[in-house]
């Protein structure tokens, strides 16, 4: 084994939810009996491991999970390559996203819900924002803010504002989000980051958490061959191991979150599909769902295009990879644009967010109906309500996963 970072997930705690008498149990059930949210009761380390440090670590009852530190990039948008005017899928004054979901028929807001978004940060000072309490942390390093904008479309089609009275955001009624900028200027990060982000917003107290980003493994091979001076079938082994270690501590963490949910209010973790299908090139050219979007416990977007108004005969992009969870509009997506005004952005990056918006929406009901909601409730509605209704006949059930999601109308 090379002597490398790693990432160590530990538990401060041993927890054990099947076990009434364990600690964590106990002082889970008493806080749920208060009302009080609790966090993961997790840390993430960065440490530098050699072979003998890794199986002493391995061996520690604290350790869930032990990963070595693998790129990360953004899901970039992609070119869209259809015939019409730039308007023409947007209804007036309301974006095809919004119409085909439902959203604007919805009685719900995402009122009283906290979204975290984790991207490239965001441009808080858009109009689309105004009036809601953002909380940013950065992970990168460079600082607040969006200097590459593709978080503020993001966080614009979860929960913008209206801009003269234009609706392009599902959950408008948000009024605290939780911004994690993971990714830097030039749309890369790691996935220590990543882990580190996502325990932040639980921490904060998100509800929903949305991520439109990949791990990098042909970046991380190049890297090894170019930095390291590592033989390219030794550096492909050691990306290999760092993907499959990687994606099994998301499983683990995921499964926690899933545990808190059954005791406490509850989070849903969403994450994009990828964008490495070429439909239009070979129609079996399609690729399976991604990291972190292919572990278990995180519901993974797959993204629609629609031919036009009404909206009624959506179909899988061509770049979207098959297998997702569930899909949503992802072609020609209008949002917030970094200092000001709107741009279209196409990916199952702008897919993603709807799905979080809607996800919003579905707490906010059952907030109003049952005053709390835990995670595999929310999971279920979101999913279970989703519709093939509005789907093109000839659709396949692997690339759309359960259909189109949709928001709740009474």
């Amino acid at each position: 084994m090379q002597q490398g970072e790693y990432i160590v997930l530990r538990e401060s705690s041993l927890v054990d939810l099947g076990n009434p008498f364990s600690p964590f149990a106990r002082n889970a059930l008493a806080s749920r009996e208060k009302g009080i949210s609790e966090g993961l009761g997790l840390s993430v380390e960065l440490e530098s491991l050699n072979s003998r440090d890794f199986a002493n670590l391995r061996r520690d009852p604290q350790v869930i999970s032990i990963a070595r530190t693998m790129p990360v990039s953004l899901i970039a948008p992609v070119a869209y390559a259809g015939s019409g005017d730039n308007n023409s899928l947007d209804e007036e004054k309301v974006t095809w996203g919004i119409k085909a979901t439902g959203a604007d028929s919805s009685s719900y807001t995402g009122k009283g819900v906290t979204v975290a978004v984790l991207d490239t940060g965001i441009d808080a000072g858009h109009e689309a924002f105004k009036g809601v309490n953002i909380l940013q942390k950065d992970f990168t390093g460079e600082g607040d803010g969006d200097k590459h904008g593709h978080g503020t479309h993001c966080a614009g089609t979860v929960f913008g504002q209206e801009v003269d009275g234009m609706r392009f955001g599902v959950a408008p009624g948000v009024e605290k989000a939780l911004i994690g900028k993971v990714l830097s200027a030039q749309g890369g990060g790691s996935s220590e980051q990543i882990y580190r982000a996502i325990l932040w917003a639980i921490n904060e107290g998100a509800n929903v958490i949305s991520m439109s980003l990949g791990m990098n493994f042909p970046g991380m091979v190049k890297s090894l061959i170019e930095k390291k001076d590592i033989p390219a079938d030794l550096a492909t082994s050691m990306a290999l191991e760092s993907y499959r270690a990687n994606v099994k501590l998301f499983d683990h963490l995921a499964g926690l979150i899933r545990a808190r949910g059954s005791l406490f209010q509850g989070t849903v973790v969403i994450a994009a599909a990828g964008n490495e299908s070429k439909r239009n090139i070979n129609k079996d050219y399609e690729l399976t769902v991604a990291p972190p979007a292919a572990a278990d416990g995180i519901i993974s977007v797959g993204a629609l295009q629609t031919s036009g108004t009404p909206h009624d005969s959506l179909s899988i992009a061509d770049f979207s990879n098959t297998g997702p969870n569930i899909s949503a509009p992802g072609v020609r997506v209008k949002s917030a644009k970094t200092g000001g005004g709107f741009i279209e952005f196409s990916g199952t990056s702008m897919a993603t967010p709807h799905v979080a918006g809607l996800a919003a929406l579905w707490a906010e009901k059952l907030n109003s109906m049952t005053g709390s909601f835990n995670t595999i409730e929310l999971t279920a509605r979101l999913i279970g309500q989703s519709t093939r209704a509005k789907l093109a006949k000839d659709s396949e059930p692997m690339d759309v996963g359960a259909g189109l999601a949709q928001a709740p109308l009474e």
